[in-house]
């Protein structure tokens, strides 16, 4: 089936609506998911040679041999094709100058179901950096199905990806359906899509017409929207957010995760979060979230009372020494949806780095109890780390977009740079 549409359309749409740059650099070990093989050419061959070039190692699951391929011919011999496909994915890597490893599931090409993906990917994604697959709403069945499977399989722990194919084809990219809130884009030198232009050409069951058929499978039109200068990748999060489990791991044995004690961006968000803070002094501060307590020990000099509270207990340890001696304080264990974390009549709640690991309704669950718990013009602090954590359902722009457009809330500072975002809101 020919493109509806030319290739620069989409082309143009991930250099307007896609404002995220994919950045590699951190994906040490990146498992590629791909329904037949030539996905991961089409859609991701920039990636994988990033991730090589950087020193990474790159795994490709094929969840079929794509001996299916071509449907419409009839005495295809598909063990053959089969053979055929797994020799041109060779080459393809080979012109890529990505060394992979490839693992094949042999499930049945045109009929890939997600629980069945789901249950054999689980151990070959444990312990990935990253993880791609096409892109789960792409119009072909094994596409989807593969997306699917690949988000409900994966470690929270891990960065998400889908790829779109067939919909670069079929879906003009204005459409509501493309999540270009999740966009991001990866640039490819000329060295890429020359290497990409190889690996597409070692493809040769696909790019020819086969005898007997009508058309190949990727016709000299289809292939120009994958030729382009950027690749496009659709972040795939947790729906569910970040367990608990996985924050105390990252605080066992007295370990700082996120170096709050020593880094630069720490202070300097400390700084900034209490520069920010509109009233010199406040009666009642409530501080869910508050980790090993450093902007714990900050807040108490602003404050009569403070509780600061967090799910973790080894975190609430640490805290409650940072801040042992200071009779403003009081640190406990407690989830952020415990209405004791956010007590009435607070004047100040601030919510650093915490709203973006919950899912979307414990998001507005937090924000109503802040909104009850704080009195009329009290203020309400949220600060975010400006990139995406792996275990985020959202980025810190979303949780912003979410609190700055509340019409409890007055906007009273907006801070915005490289690193973080800071806004202070006032209740009405």
């Amino acid at each position: 089936m020919e493109p509806r549409h030319t290739a620069d359309v989409w082309e143009d749409a991930a250099e307007t609506l896609a404002h995220r740059e994919l950045d590699p650099s951190g994906f040490r070990r990146l498992v590629v998911v791909s329904a037949h093989p030539d996905d991961e050419t089409l859609g991701a061959a920039g990636l994988l040679r990033a991730v090589a070039a950087a020193g990474g190692t790159v795994e490709l699951v094929l969840a079929s041999d794509g001996e299916a391929a071509l449907p419409e011919v009839t005495g295809t011999d598909r063990a053959a094709l089969a053979r055929t496909r797994l020799r041109e994915l060779a080459d393809a890597l080979a012109a890529l100058e990505v060394p992979a490893t490839v693992h094949r599931l042999g499930m049945p090409d045109s009929g890939l179901r997600t629980d069945e993906l789901t249950a054999a990917l689980g151990p070959l994604l444990a312990g990935a950096d990253a993880w791609i697959s096409p892109w789960r709403e792409d119009p072909h069945p094994d596409h989807a199905a593969v997306g699917r499977a690949c988000v409900a399989a994966a470690p929270v722990s891990a960065h998400g990806f889908g790829f779109p194919i067939w919909a670069r084809t079929r879906f003009d990219p204005t459409d509501p359906v493309v999540p270009w809130d999740r966009g991001y884009r990866l640039r490819l030198s000329d060295a890429d899509r020359a290497a990409k232009r190889r690996a597409l050409d070692a493809h040769v069951s696909q790019r020819t017409m086969p005898p007997g058929g009508q058309r190949p499978v990727l016709s000299a039109a289809t292939l120009t929207h994958f030729l382009g200068h950027r690749e496009i990748y659709f972040r795939e999060p947790s729906a569910d957010g970040a367990p608990i489990e996985l924050f105390a791991g990252l605080y066992r044995d007295g370990a700082d995760p996120w170096e709050v004690r020593t880094s630069w961006y720490e202070r300097r968000k400390r700084d900034v979060l209490l520069a920010a803070l509109p009233r010199e002094r406040y009666r009642l501060a409530a501080e869910p979230g508050c980790g090993l307590g450093e902007l714990t020990h900050a807040l108490a000099g602003r404050c009569d009372r403070l509780v600061a509270t967090d799910a973790v207990e080894e975190a609430v340890a640490a805290a409650a020494a940072r801040v042992a001696g200071l009779p403003s304080a009081r640190v406990f264990r407690s989830d952020v949806d415990d209405p004791r974390a956010l007590p009435d009549g607070a004047d100040l709640v601030v919510l650093s780095e915490l709203l973006y690991y919950l899912p979307p309704e414990r998001i507005d669950a937090v924000l109503d109890r802040a909104a009850a718990a704080l009195r009329r013009d009290g203020d309400l602090v949220v600060a975010h780390w400006r990139q995406w954590p792996a275990e985020a359902p959202a980025d810190g722009a979303a949780v912003h977009r979410r609190i700055v457009g509340d019409d409890r809330f007055t906007p009273l500072v907006e801070h915005l740079d490289e690193d973080f975002l800071l806004h202070v809101v006032r209740r009405r």
